[in-house]
C-alpha cells in the first residue's frame, strides 16, 4: 500500500500538458506527431512513478528530480530516439573493409541513383517494353552476367546461401553430391554446407581427407544414385602446408565421363583479376566458367561490391531448371536489388571505371600513400580542433578484407590514434559511435584507431565534422553538460 510520502510525491508529478509547455516541446509541435510526444512524456512519468512507489523512505526520494523542465529534457530525448531511424549510414574506421556488421559492400553512386530512380517510380519489372507484353525480371541482368562471366544462362536470388540451396535442391533432390571434406566450409551466421545441403533434399558424400583429397577420391565415390559433383571454394580460411585439391578443369573432365555436371560455390563473386593490383589471388567466375564447370553460385555483396544477392551463372539447361523450381519465387530478389545489381555490373564493362567507383575495389587497390596523407590530414585537422589534452598520432597497423574474403590478405593502412589523458579509450569510442553520423573505430591498448582504409575521401569531413562534435570537450558532454 502507498505511504503518504508516496502520495505527497505523487501528487507533485506536473501533468502531461504541464511538461508539454516546456520550451523544447513547442519548438517540436510542427516537427513529430503530437502522439509521439504525448507517448515519451508518459513513459517518463511513468518511470517517475514507479521510482515514487518503490521507495522505502522518504530520504530515497530527496533527490528525486520532477520538475518539469527535467522531465521535459528526458521526454525529449525519448523523441529523439523514437523518431531517429534505426538502420542508420555509419562511418567505418575499423580497417575491415568488408565488415559484414555494418553491411558490407557500400554501393557505388550509379548504384543509389538505380535505386533511388527506381524506386520513387513504376518499373518495367516485369514487363517488355518491346512487345508490351509480360516477362520475368531476371532478364535485366542475365546478358550482362553472362557478358562478364562467359556463361549462358544468370539468375539471381537473395543472397549465395540461397542460391546454393537453389541449386542443390533442383539438381540433387534425393539424390548424392561428391564434395571434398576440406570444403564443408562454415561461414557467418553458421551457413554450413552439410546443412544446407541436407536441407536442400542432397544427400553428402564427403571425400578425401581434410588436408589432401586426389581425384581417385571423386572417382570412387560415383554411384548410380550420385547427381552432380561439388567444389566449394574455402574464401573464408585456408589450410596451408601438407595439401592437395583438385582443380576445376580436372574435376569437370571426371565429372563429364560420368554424365555428371559439376557445381562450384566461389562464395565471393570476382569480375577482376586483383592479382594485377597487389592482391592474393581469388578465383574468377570467369574461370570457373572456362574450366567447364556447369554451375558456380557468388555473392554480389561481397567483393563484387553490390547488393546482397546470391547469384547463379552457367550452362542454359541447368539454369533454367533452376528458373523453374517453385522455390526460386520464394527466394527472389525485389527491384531495388535489380536496380542496384545491374548498375554495379555495368561498371565492370570498363575496368578503370570500376576501380574508381566501386566502393570496394577502390578500397581494397587504393595505394597505400594516399592512405597515409589521407591519416596525415585527419591527424592535423583533428589536433587543430581537439587541442591539446588529446595526444594525436598516426600508426601503421594492417586493414583487412573481410565479409569471408582473402582471408590472408593483409593491407597496408595508416590509423590516427586518439588518446585522452584522462578517458579511457571505451569511453572515448561511445561517443564516437553516439555521433551524427556514427563512427565506428578500433581500440587498441588504451588508444582509439580511426583507419583511413576504410574511411573513404569522400566522408573525411563528415569524420572531422562528427568526432570533433562528441569529443571537443574531452570525453563529450551530452546534451545537458554531464560529462560522460
Amino acid at each position: 500500500m502507498p505511504q503518504d510520502f508516496h502520495k505527497r510525491y505523487l501528487r507533485r508529478l506536473p501533468a502531461v500538458e504541464r511538461v508539454l509547455q516546456e520550451k523544447g516541446f513547442q519548438e517540436l509541435e510542427e516537427r513529430f506527431p503530437r502522439e509521439v510526444l504525448l507517448r515519451s512524456v508518459r513513459e517518463v512519468l511513468e518511470g517517475r512513478r514507479k521510482i515514487i512507489l518503490q521507495a522505502a523512505s522518504e530520504e530515497e526520494l530527496q533527490q528525486l528530480d520532477i520538475s518539469p523542465p527535467s522531465l521535459a529534457f528526458e521526454a525529449l530525448q525519448l523523441v529523439r530516439e523514437k523518431m531517429d531511424y534505426n538502420l542508420k549510414p555509419v562511418l567505418n574506421a575499423t580497417g575491415v573493409v568488408l565488415h559484414t556488421n555494418l553491411g558490407r559492400a557500400p554501393l557505388a553512386p550509379q548504384a543509389v541513383k538505380a535505386i533511388g530512380e527506381v524506386g520513387r517510380h513504376f518499373s518495367n519489372l516485369e514487363f517488355s517494353l518491346k512487345s508490351g507484353k509480360r516477362t520475368t525480371r531476371h532478364e535485366h541482368v542475365e546478358e550482362l552476367l553472362c557478358w562478364l562471366t562467359g556463361a549462358e544462362d544468370a539468375l539471381v536470388v537473395n543472397n549465395n546461401a540461397g542460391a546454393v540451396f537453389l541449386a542443390l535442391n533442383t539438381a540433387a533432390f534425393g539424390r548424392e553430391v561428391i564434395v571434398s571434406r576440406g570444403e564443408l566450409v562454415e561461414i557467418g551466421g553458421s551457413f554450413r554446407i552439410p546443412e544446407v545441403m541436407a536441407r536442400s533434399g542432397a544427400r553428402l558424400v564427403e571425400v578425401g581427407t581434410t588436408n589432401k583429397c586426389y581425384l581417385r577420391d571423386y572417382r570412387d565415390a560415383v554411384t548410380e544414385h550420385t547427381a552432380l559433383m561439388l567444389k566449394v571454394h574455402t574464401s573464408n580460411y585456408r589450410v596451408l602446408g601438407f595439401t592437395a585439391e583438385v582443380d576445376p578443369a580436372s574435376l569437370v573432365r571426371l565429372a563429364h565421363n560420368n554424365n555428371l555436371p559439376v557445381m562450384e560455390d566461389l562464395g565471393s563473386g570476382v569480375l577482376l583479376d586483383l592479382t594485377l593490383y597487389g592482391l592474393p589471388r581469388e578465383p574468377m567466375v570467369s574461370d570457373s566458367i572456362a574450366a567447364g564447370v556447369d554451375l558456380v553460385t557468388f555473392s554480389g555483396d561481397k567483393l563484387l561490391g553490390g547488393p546482397q544477392a546470391g547469384i547463379i551463372v552457367g550452362e542454359q539447361r541447368y539454369v533454367r531448371q533452376i528458373k523453374r523450381n517453385q522455390m526460386a519465387r520464394a527466394l527472389r530478389v525485389d527491384k531495388l536489388t535489380l536496380a542496384a545489381l545491374e548498375a554495379t555490373l555495368r561498371l565492370y564493362l570498363d575496368e578503370r571505371t570500376a576501380l574508381k567507383d566501386i566502393p570496394v575495389l577502390n578500397m581494397l587497390t587504393s595505394p597505400a600513400e594516399d592512405i597515409k596523407a589521407r591519416a596525415q590530414r585527419v591527424a592535423e585537422e583533428l589536433q587543430s580542433r581537439l587541442g591539446g589534452s588529446f595526444r594525436i598520432n598516426i600508426f601503421t597497423e594492417k586493414a583487412r578484407v573481410g565479409g569471408g574474403s582473402l582471408p590472408l590478405a593483409s593491407l597496408p593502412s595508416f590509423q590516427v590514434g586518439l588518446e585522452h589523458q584522462d578517458v579511457k579509450s571505451e569511453v572515448l569510442a561511445s561517443r564516437l559511435r553516439m555521433a551524427d553520423p556514427p563512427v565506428v573505430p578500433r581500440v587498441r591498448e588504451n588508444r582509439v584507431l580511426l583507419d583511413m582504409r576504410t574511411v573513404r575521401e569522400n566522408e573525411v569531413n563528415m569524420l572531422l565534422d562528427a568526432v570533433a562534435a562528441v569529443l571537443k570537450g574531452g570525453a563529450g558532454y551530452n546534451e545537458d553538460r554531464h560529462l560522460v
